[in-house]
């Protein structure tokens, strides 16, 4: 959902920013409606899922379609709209209630309800630009809704272009408001001595600064300077915890919680970013990203990755990719069987853990600008085709082929 969510992004930024950059005449932000088709399918396999407590299976696999449309109200407006439905099987959730059909085991998925579900979610986004084009004001309005959690957010955008549009500065601003339902492991549900959650609901406060500059005719910049602050049920109620001065209980193969995952009610997240693309020659670009992340978690963390697209016809463009991911382990992890029944927080989630990843990406690209192929009212102008492998060296991996199709109205 990641890479789907950024694929929309570069293309909703692109239809802003594609502008005359003349005063005399004030061209439409959007010539005609865009609509854009995107499909992801995800499959990751791994051996420490947090549901069973840091060991077992994490199995998942995972089938996201989602539809993009673009209309231009007028020549300053744009209303986009999106949503987007992911069909997912795992078989890490599956064992909520492992002993529901079969022999129990972590290592094995279990047939349950918990096993697949359907996740869906929108977003509508209001932009208007001024006369100028250098003043772009926008606002969203979404909403997401899984088996166990629904999801309300709103936000908006404030971007300001001068220096005859070589400088942006931009500012964002999201809110989010979810409500857990509060499914725990079959066993505990079961257990008089079990004390559940006090809390259903996390709400989530962003705020966002961007600084772009276009330093000569081949270097562009930006920076960029996230906030997040959390508030409420930041830990997943179906996550088991095993501890070390705990006697292990089993029915079947499948050890039964000593507790679920218990977290800090607040969390207070900050990422500095870099980016820098720079224009080689007209066969080849250089893009190149840069992140730094820390928590008041004690969660720090690195990414850095470079893309370079390679113009191989007026139509054809490959992308290869390469991402590298660091970060430390948070206060709170405790791989199986090490936390102490008496620490206040714990959770066996390798998200939490201290790793390293190593993402490789190649994409090909199509683009006609003519739209010469075209669908009832609408030509094709580009097709965005790629297929990133990922692995932790924790053992977890997964593979992602996505796809895009951009058609825009007549």
């Amino acid at each position: 959902m990641k890479n789907l969510f950024s694929l929309f992004i570069i293309l909703f930024s692109a239809t802003i920013f594609a502008q005359d950059s003349t005063s005399t005449y004030k061209k439409r932000v959007l010539e005609a409606p865009e609509v854009d088709f995107l499909a992801s399918y995800y499959s990751q396999d791994g051996e420490n899922a947090a549901v069973s407590g840091g060991i077992g299976t994490e199995k998942l696999t995972d089938l996201t379609p989602t539809i993009v449309v673009a209309i231009p109200l007028n020549d300053d407006d744009v209303l986009t709209i999106d949503a987007g439905v992911s069909a997912y099987t795992s078989a890490s959730s599956s064992n909520i209630d492992p002993f529901d059909s079969g022999q129990a085991d972590p290592f094995v998925a279990s047939s349950g309800a918990s096993s697949s579900d359907v996740w869906f979610g929108g977003n509508i986004n209001y932009s208007h630009s001024n006369d100028s084009r250098n003043d772009i004001l926008s606002a969203k309005v979404s909403v997401s809704s899984e088996f166990d959690y629904f999801s309300f957010g709103f936000g908006g955008t404030y971007t300001k272009l001068f220096n005859e549009k070589n400088t942006e500065v931009s500012v964002h601003a999201n809110v989010y408001l979810d409500t857990w339902k509060l499914l725990y492991p079959i066993e505990l549900r079961e257990s008089s001595n079990f004390i559940g959650l006090d809390k259903k609901n996390r709400n989530s406060y962003s705020l966002g600064f961007g600084f772009s500059q276009i330093l000569s005719k081949k270097l562009q910049g930006m920076l960029s300077l996230d906030l997040v602050q959390q508030q409420g049920l930041l830990s997943t109620p179906f996550q088991r915890v095993y501890f070390s001065d705990s006697p292990d209980r089993f029915r079947q193969n499948f050890q039964l919680a000593d507790d679920i995952e218990r977290l800090p009610e607040t969390r207070f997240k900050t990422a500095i970013g870099g980016r820098l693309n720079y224009f080689i020659n007209e066969m080849f670009v250089l893009r190149t990203y840069y992140r730094y992340y820390f928590d008041d978690w004690g969660i720090t963390s690195h990414t850095a990755s470079v893309e370079v697209p390679i113009k191989i016809t007026d139509k054809f463009t490959l992308y290869p990719s390469y991402r590298f991911y660091n970060q430390t382990a948070a206060d709170y992890f405790y791989p199986y069987e090490t936390a102490l029944s008496s620490y206040e927080f714990y959770t066996s989630d390798y998200d939490l853990s201290e790793f390293s990843a190593n993402q490789y990406g190649f994409g090909i690209s199509y683009t006609d600008i003519f739209t010469k192929l075209k669908l009832a009212n609408f030509g094709l102008k580009s097709v965005d085709l790629k297929y990133d492998y990922y692995k932790r060296d924790t053992g977890l991996h997964y593979s992602l082929i996505s796809a895009g199709f951009k058609f825009i109205g007549n």
